[in-house]
């Protein structure tokens, strides 16, 4: 790959993964809840599994949706059963230190899968392959994984950092609550686009 369609690539990456998306208003609400530390390991999460998606789609993994329709169907009811789970436990999260605190921000490897029911990462893992690979060879493959590792981690640390600045403006317990609820209410809209598409 010549370095413009990399660079082209590197852009596409960092816009794709700052951008608004279920990711990052799940990072948003865990930096609001538990800081960027402990947010730690659902950012790695996020940028290991949505990475070893895009090199996995641009291996052929996108055309087994084409061949066997049923599959996205099957898919999509995952995805929203899943996203209506995460979306109640946002909901249902506790600042650090409250007796009742119920909530967790998400694990390593629960980020990890949540990358294979997300509807946008999909759409940026195809498009991306589509549009930057100049083959589809393991290592046309590999370079477009690669150049979402190097910009995802960045674009998707900026949300916990600015969950983390929103926290001190939620100290008091009902803007926290209604924070998390709008949260919430917020990935849930992300379906919207998926379920009338």
């Amino acid at each position: 790959m010549d370095m413009t369609l990399f660079l082209a690539l590197l852009a596409f990456g960092f816009v794709t993964s700052v951008t608004p998306g279920p990711n990052n208003l799940m990072l948003l609400a865990s930096g609001a809840n538990f800081g960027i530390r402990r947010s730690l390991p659902h950012m790695f999460g996020i940028a290991f599994g949505f990475t070893l998606m895009v090199f996995i789609v641009g291996l052929g993994l996108a055309e087994a949706f084409e061949t066997f329709p049923v599959l996205r169907q099957v898919m999509m009811v995952v995805a929203v059963l899943y996203m209506l789970w995460l979306a109640w436990k946002i909901a249902h999260a506790a600042a650090p230190g409250e007796k009742e605190a119920t909530g967790k921000p998400l694990s390593f490897l629960q980020a990890a899968a949540f990358q294979w029911v997300n509807p946008k990462a999909w759409i940026m893992a195809i498009s991306a392959q589509t549009n930057y690979a100049q083959d589809t060879t393991w290592l046309a493959a590999g370079i477009v994984a690669f150049g979402f590792l190097l910009m995802n981690l960045p674009a998707i640390s900026l949300w916990a950092w600015l969950g983390q600045e929103i926290r001190r403006f939620l100290t008091n317990p009902r803007r926290l609550v209604a924070f998390n609820w709008t949260m919430a209410a917020l990935l849930v809209a992300s379906l919207l686009p998926i379920l009338f598409h």
